[in-house]
């Protein structure tokens, strides 16, 4: 596994070319849970890429494959301008990481690959948005006051037979598919991620998870975690211990995210002198 972050609060990005912006908490976490032996997810956390994998393909392929993404997505910090990257690099940091994974997983008669879901801050129309994307069954909620909804759709064979109707929510957990999923980064297949564009404002608060959570918690508890109304480090910890109780069946990685502020940056007053008068130039 690879972990490449450390939680943060009141951390201030302005937007390019304004006096307006916002202030960010956040906090990432990630076990190997109660049942294996090797935890194969990787995380990222701290701006401009958030970001979970969850690694597929045996122990050790899992684990570098998951670690492969989250290190090509966290060479896109030299590449933030004003702490902002555009989605086309976050495209390409996933094809490369399809490129590593195939390199070390060619004598893996299975192959190798993984999950991905996360958020990037990006400019979108002239404003500052959450790039959210996924590939595979780690997902991505948003709680934006009230409303709660989970923003990423899995792709995995029961969410397809849940889409065609054949299947219930509830059986979905219990199908012998469950763990099916339909893309991956790797597996020698071109990265295909789908993409929601999230305004950034104050009061909205999104999580990150692979699918060791969602396993254990359904969508209900997941919210009542998030509507708790505690910090981004404490839903963290009480999502993970939540999940360890319910089972651990497998890895648990999270992430929170917390818009918690508009900022606005201050106006620059001229200098006086002693007397209280404004220095004239010479």
């Amino acid at each position: 596994m690879s972990i490449v972050g450390r939680d943060r609060t009141g951390y201030k990005l302005m937007v390019p070319g304004k006096r307006r912006g916002f202030v960010l908490d956040w906090a990432g976490r990630s076990d190997i849970g109660r049942k294996r032996a090797v935890n194969e997810d990787s995380v990222i956390f701290g701006p401009p890429v958030f970001a979970v994998a969850d690694g597929m393909g045996g122990h050790a392929a899992g684990d570098r494959a998951s670690a492969a993404v989250v290190e090509r997505l966290a060479a896109l910090r030299a590449a933030a301008e004003h702490g902002y990257v555009d989605f086309e690099r976050v495209e390409g940091a996933l094809s490369a990481a399809a490129s590593d994974i195939q390199l070390f997983a060619a004598h893996i008669p299975i192959g190798a690959g993984t999950t991905v879901t996360g958020a990037v801050l990006a400019m979108h129309n002239g404003k500052p948005h959450f790039a959210v994307f996924n590939i595979g069954d780690s997902r991505v909620y948003l709680l934006d006051g009230h409303a709660f909804s989970r923003v990423t759709v899995d792709h995995s064979v029961v969410q397809e037979l849940m889409d065609a109707g054949l299947l219930a929510e509830a059986e979905a957990e219990h199908h012998p598919d469950s763990n099916v999923i339909t893309r991956a980064v790797g597996f020698r297949e071109e990265p295909r991620p789908d993409l929601w564009m999230l305004p950034v404002h104050a009061g909205m608060r999104l999580l990150l998870c692979s699918d060791g959570l969602t396993k254990e918690l359904d969508d209900r508890m997941i919210r009542e975690h998030l509507a708790a109304g505690e910090s981004a480090a404490a839903t963290a910890d009480s999502l993970m211990d939540a999940a360890l109780a319910a089972g651990g069946r497998d890895n648990v990685t999270v992430v929170i995210i917390d818009v918690v502020a508009a900022a606005v940056k201050p106006k620059k007053h001229p200098q006086t002198s002693s007397s209280g008068s404004v220095p004239t130039p010479r």
